[in-house]
């Protein structure tokens, strides 16, 4: 299931060729998974207090929060969250990090303990750099635990499998198949998607490759100026493709920002 954490309130053009004026509530998810031999394990964590209130932010943190103006959406807010499924932070044990954006990363500092799968050469280069330096790739240095790269499991070094409907290789997250990490790049540096491979019709957690499902169809990805955001607007356009053939041979697609309502989102809480 995938919980939202926040809105982020933008024009419907900014995200769709062709959209109009009207505000979209775009999303903000991170999903909740039960393996049955990994245990829980978070797909990123989401926006948290970290970005928009926390103490001792940086004022490039404080002018990026102050410009999104994301609104938190507290009782998603992952140890709430677990707390509705009778767990708690401690019991995460693995975080799949699709890519180090501030509303992917928010929440990390709450699970010390967890295994991270992620890139490690893209979090290497992320270290390597200066906190300006990372600011020019959308990413917050602050928000990243410094003991990340000791608890991070390389992606890259893990075996692959052959992903459903023609979408390619994945890395084989925990072995048996059923999450793969599938390269989706063009959005962030490391930037992959998921695949639920093993379900009835296969899911492809597509994260950032668009924010919105109307993007994917021909001629209605976004240009300037969401292109400008992009890491390599060819990439994120040959992803998109991707994305899209993957759907019209049957799988399933969602993305992270897309505002509709998906079958896999976490109901409200109890009234």
């Amino acid at each position: 299931m995938f919980a939202n954490s926040a809105f982020v309130s933008a024009p419907e053009r900014l995200v769709v060729r062709g959209g109009g004026w009207n505000l979209l509530h775009l999303k903000v998810r991170y999903g909740v998974y039960q393996h049955p031999a990994a245990g829980l394990v978070l797909i990123d964590t989401g926006y948290g207090p970290r970005v928009t209130e926390g103490p001792g932010r940086s004022l490039p943190l404080r002018l990026y929060a102050n410009l999104l103006r994301p609104k938190l959406v507290e009782e998603h807010q992952p140890a709430r969250v677990l707390d509705r499924l009778g767990a708690r932070p401690a019991d995460v044990t693995a975080i799949v990090l699709t890519h180090f954006h501030a509303d992917h990363v928010a929440a990390l500092h709450l699970f010390p303990e967890a295994r991270v799968y992620a890139k490690a050469a893209t979090l290497a280069r992320i270290q390597a750099r200066s906190r300006f330096a990372n600011l020019r790739h959308g990413i917050f240095d602050e928000l990243l635990p410094h003991d990340l790269a000791t608890r991070t499991v390389d992606i890259d070094r893990l075996s692959v499998r052959a992903a459903p409907h023609g979408l390619g290789q994945g890395a084989d997250l925990f072995g048996d198949g059923t999450l793969l990490a599938v390269d989706l790049p063009g959005h962030a540096e490391g930037h992959f998607g998921i695949c639920f491979a093993e379900l009835p019709m296969p899911l492809l957690y597509a994260v950032d490759a668009q924010w919105c499902a109307a993007a994917l169809e021909p001629g209605k990805a976004p240009g300037l100026p969401a292109a400008l955001v992009s890491s390599d607007r060819r990439a994120l356009a040959s992803s998109t493709r991707r994305v899209a053939a993957f759907r019209e041979q049957g799988g399933d697609v969602l993305l992270c920002h897309d505002p509709s309502v998906s079958p896999y989102d976490l109901p409200g809480p109890p009234k």
